[in-house]
């Protein structure tokens, strides 16, 4: 099982890799036709590939060839004793959105005699639809304390999406851009990196002040 599992990663990885070679990285990708996907299962683990996290997590501002969101997290459990889980899910649009499966496949019960720290680092910011659920199921748990950091915003300028963060916001999470410092934790914690160091592309700084101001400007000026 874990060798099919190993082989359909590196295929994938494979993929994912070839989308950028042929399109030259980053340049030029708006104009190429990419192959229909789908649907795909949702998949959890603990570590993934680093080809994965160098593609998907960049924060470019166009994200052509990305058709999937990677959700990273830790969960803090306190009460009697204090318990931490970590791990990553990841998804495919066309199927169930790695928000919703982080609370149907990894935390499906919440213990109102408990406190929950959960922290979320994703490869894009979520769709209006699951900003929504997110707003929604925080509001049924106040016992919850969740932090999303975000590599990119996800289709920003539509009003929807707009809305959608700033619910969350109000429904008590905590919203943030991902920077070098939670790039380098990631890379350490959730990336199969073999011991080598996460090394910065040259722009990161720049694309998440970017973001930042962008996230600002929608959780604050409604």
């Amino acid at each position: 099982m874990a060798e099919k599992q190993s082989k359909e990663e590196n295929k994938k990885v494979d993929n994912e890799k070839a989308v950028e070679d042929e399109t030259g990285g980053e340049a030029g990708t708006e104009n190429v036709e990419l192959p229909e996907l789908g649907p795909f299962e949702t998949i959890t683990g603990q570590r993934m590939p680093p080809a994965f996290f160098k593609f998907q997590f960049k924060n470019v501002e166009y994200s052509s060839g990305r058709h999937k969101t990677f959700l990273c997290y830790s969960v803090e459990k306190e009460g009697t004793d204090c318990e931490r889980s970590e791990g990553y899910v990841e998804d495919e649009h066309s199927g169930t959105h790695a928000e919703n499966a982080f609370f149907t496949d990894v935390f499906w019960e919440c213990d109102g005699s408990l406190s929950y720290s959960i922290i979320w680092y994703v490869s894009s910011s979520p769709c209006a639809a699951c900003a929504s659920k997110i707003a929604e199921y925080l509001s049924k748990c106040p016992n919850i304390q969740l932090t999303i950091f975000i590599a990119r915003l996800f289709m920003w300028e539509e009003a929807e999406v707009q809305q959608g963060l700033r619910q969350m916001q109000s429904a008590g999470c905590r919203l943030r851009i991902m920077k070098a410092p939670e790039y380098n934790y990631c890379w350490n914690t959730y990336v199969d990196n073999e011991g080598e160091a996460f090394a910065p592309w040259e722009d990161l700084q720049d694309s998440s002040t970017l973001y930042e101001e962008k996230l600002n400007e929608i959780l604050h000026h409604a």
